[in-house]
């Protein structure tokens, strides 16, 4: 069963005096442990349909099903429980506590679980040392680099073992090198098999997914999926001659 289904999805938001059409009769489904590229200019609807996924905004019409649950049925609460322990977030801003030290931001999905503190301390320990943060875990955002701040909201958004994680333009702020390594880390994720879902305005991060979305005027203008289906689709046989 596909882990993320979209079905007539629509969203659209007041603006002034007229109404914009952010989604439109959006249907989509996305396997487990995909790894896809969200794409398109501007105003595309790139953004919502990443709040959508994230249960951060709720459609006006249609269905999202998440893991096989139709999670636009459920309350307010239940949505913030599945985005707790099933959704990762990582943005362009990095999103950092500033007053927490690296090693209290990361910890802190496990603190609004109602994780042990032995268990908080054991995992966040885990993920100080897997993303190479253990001389910077006292360290306060301001006091790290933009690579590192980075890893740190990587780490956060993983720390809970989600499903699902993504990432809004996870590379936007930082240097070709750094954004580099960012990647790297984000796709040892999916490889290790969480779902990956990236928006970015970057052609070349987006060719590095191994599906691209192409969104226009709050359309699936193009889908990689099905054109590569299409391409491996054998030709019609020859009508008999006579």
């Amino acid at each position: 069963m596909a882990q993320i289904e979209l079905a007539g999805i629509d969203r659209s938001f007041t603006v002034g005096d007229s109404r914009v059409h952010a989604l439109s009769a959006l249907s989509l489904a996305i396997e487990a442990g995909e790894y896809v590229a969200i794409m398109g200019p501007s105003g595309s609807g790139k953004s919502t349909l990443l709040n959508l996924l994230g249960l951060l905004d709720r459609p006006d019409a249609g269905h999202y099903r998440l893991e096989g649950r139709d999670v636009t049925t459920l309350s307010a609460d239940e949505q913030a429980a599945v985005r707790r322990s099933r959704i990762g977030f990582v943005f362009q801003s990095f999103h950092l506590v500033p007053r927490l030290s690296a090693a209290e931001n990361i910890a802190l999905p496990l603190t609004l679980a109602g994780i042990a503190p032995a268990e908080r301390e054991r995992r966040v320990a885990r993920a100080l040392r897997d993303f190479g943060l253990e001389e910077r875990a006292r360290h306060r955002p301001d006091e790290l680099s933009g690579g590192q701040r980075q890893r740190v909201a990587i780490a956060r958004a993983t720390i809970m073992q989600p499903a699902l994680l993504l990432a809004d333009e996870p590379t936007g702020n930082l240097d070709r090198h750094t954004g580099e390594e960012v990647t790297q880390l984000l796709e040892a994720l999916n490889a290790a098999g969480t779902t990956l879902i990236v928006v970015t305005h970057d052609p070349a991060m987006g060719r590095r997914a191994r599906r691209q979305l192409m969104m226009e005027d709050g359309k699936l203008k193009s889908d990689s999926a099905r054109q590569s289906s299409r391409a491996e689709r054998p030709p019609p046989a020859p009508e008999p001659l006579g």
